[in-house]
């Protein structure tokens, strides 16, 4: 069977396998996914346009790393030559590494393209940081691949897959000593359209109220430089930059921040940047479609009235 035969993608997110389902529709075949989650994570992926979704019921005291050998074992039983998409979320990172050791696979990060001919797989991906493309030619015939947020579009209609129960071996290669809850969002701002960043020209966590303000009146969800997440004023989960939310926006609006490289590799894919920083000078606006010189306290607050109105 050839690799584009038989590709399986995976994702500990439920919300990423349409985006999977859509890099694999570009190759155009139908891929098999793997869930290792409740019944209903599985009837999201079911309706995500695959072709068929094996699911392994998790147990909720057990960790999903430790689910590696059924994955493994489930993969290997289709042949000798597959491709597997795995969402680059932070543990999706770890499994995707962790599986293609184990299937003896080539592996490629931050995969944002695809495209298959008689010579093989080629992959674009980020290199740098985000600075630039890099561009891939894989001959093996075992791949996997660690697909960037919002990398692809999920097809335009899909319906309800086949779902089989898959057997669920399991490790103890990870062991949990305790629980400690953590205080955090669950919005995925890596699949929102339209976005809303704050830096450090916002200058009190109070000032976050006028920004939410702003974003509602947009439609938009809040994300942060890096230094804002550091401080603590906002979770980690939305920090955007380098190492932390690449975003694929339709819009995205910049407040006070200045624009250094770790960020605009977050944001190098959104289809239109607004920004607005009191530094005219500010590097952000030699990547902005738009831009606005002035104080955010006084700036944000007309925007919004505006967009009332």
């Amino acid at each position: 069977m050839d690799m584009k035969d038989n590709i399986w993608v995976y994702s500990d997110l439920a919300g990423r396998y349409a985006e999977l389902a859509g890099g694999v529709s570009s190759l155009g075949g139908k891929a098999q996914a793997i869930v290792v989650g409740s019944a209903n994570s599985a009837a999201k992926a079911a309706a995500s346009g695959v072709g068929k979704v094996h699911h392994m019921a998790f147990d909720e005291a057990g960790i999903v790393d430790n689910y590696l050998p059924g994955m493994v074992k489930l993969i290997q039983s289709s042949g000798d030559s597959f491709l597997v998409l795995v969402a680059a979320t932070k543990r999706g990172r770890l499994m995707g590494a962790r599986l293609a050791a184990r299937l003896g696979a080539a592996v490629v990060s931050d995969v944002n393209g695809i495209s298959m001919d008689a010579d093989g797989l080629t992959v674009t991906h980020s290199v740098y940081g985000g600075l630039a493309q890099g561009t891939e030619k894989i001959t093996a015939s075992k791949a996997v691949l660690l697909v960037a947020p919002g990398a692809f579009d999920a097809p335009e209609s899909a319906a309800d897959s086949e779902v089989v129960a898959a057997e669920a071996e399991t490790s103890d290669d990870v062991k949990c000593l305790g629980h400690h809850p953590k205080q955090a969002s669950n919005i995925d701002i890596g699949r929102a359209r339209r976005v809303v960043g704050v830096g450090r020209g916002l200058k009190a966590k109070e000032d976050l109220a006028m920004v939410d303000a702003l974003a509602q009146s947009l439609d938009a969800e809040v994300g942060c430089s890096r230094p804002v997440a550091e401080d603590g004023m906002m979770e980690h989960e939305r920090y955007i930059g380098i190492t932390g939310v690449k975003l694929k926006s339709d819009i995205y609006v910049a407040l006070g921040i200045s624009g250094q490289v770790q960020h605009l590799a977050g944001i190098n894919a959104c289809r239109t940047i607004v920004a607005v920083n009191k530094d005219k000078n500010a590097p952000i606006f030699q990547h902005a479609d738009y831009g606005l010189v002035g104080d955010l306290n006084k700036v944000v607050p007309a925007l919004t009235k505006l967009l009332a109105q």
